[in-house]
């Protein structure tokens, strides 16, 4: 598998089903030759085509999983971007607190499901994650000097995060948008791909 056909199917497993301009916005691509990446890759029977969507094939995953080494083999040796991935998952712990905390909201001494009719305490989770955003400045700076492509998730996160602290609360955690926790998961699978790692439930 030659290396922008690999890169684009990992863009398209991190997206799991998804369109060749969201693949290409994640990547950092030309749309065009994404595109024709896609399309090349459903005549070979590797992706599918789903009403303007597309996603892997499962013998293609099996073949991305097995050239990841080859591919993200610089990756892998590079001491500064393991160091920040490290410090990626240190901080994907308080985010992962965060986002319970988002979801939930504590009601007679029971967590019951947050409805976001409280506004106030909408308002101090979105301050915690502002908070948490600041400390991911460095890990993400340190991550796209080694590999400029991340500095797309930088600025996904912040625009998420900008959106939020003006009212548009769905871009914390929304599922079908681009939110923080969207971009954030995006980023952790990307990680974990390139450097073989095991996401820890």
């Amino acid at each position: 598998m030659k290396k922008d056909e690999h890169l684009v199917l990992h863009g398209l497993a991190i997206k799991k089903y998804g369109d060749a301009a969201s693949v290409a916005g994640l990547l950092g691509l030309d749309e065009e030759r994404v595109t024709q990446i896609l399309q090349d890759g459903v005549t070979k029977g590797r992706v599918n085509a789903i009403a303007g969507r597309f996603a892997l094939a499962p013998i293609a995953r099996v073949a991305l999983v097995s050239e990841y080494p080859k591919h993200f083999a610089d990756i892998r040796a590079n001491e500064p971007f393991v160091r920040a991935y490290e410090e990626f998952e240190r901080l994907n712990v308080t985010l992962k607190g965060l986002i319970t905390d988002w979801q939930t909201i504590p009601v007679a001494g029971s967590m019951v499901p947050n409805t976001h009719a409280d506004k106030g305490y909408d308002e101090r989770i979105i301050d915690r994650l502002g908070a948490l955003n600041e400390r991911a400045t460095k890990m993400m700076s340190a991550l796209a000097a080694e590999l400029p492509r991340m500095a797309i998730y930088q600025r996904k996160l912040q625009e998420a995060l900008e959106k939020a602290e003006d009212g548009a609360i769905e871009w914390v955690s929304d599922a079908k948008i681009d939110s923080y926790h969207t971009t954030w998961f995006e980023l952790h699978e990307d990680l974990l791909c390139m450097l073989g790692k095991q996401r820890e439930e």
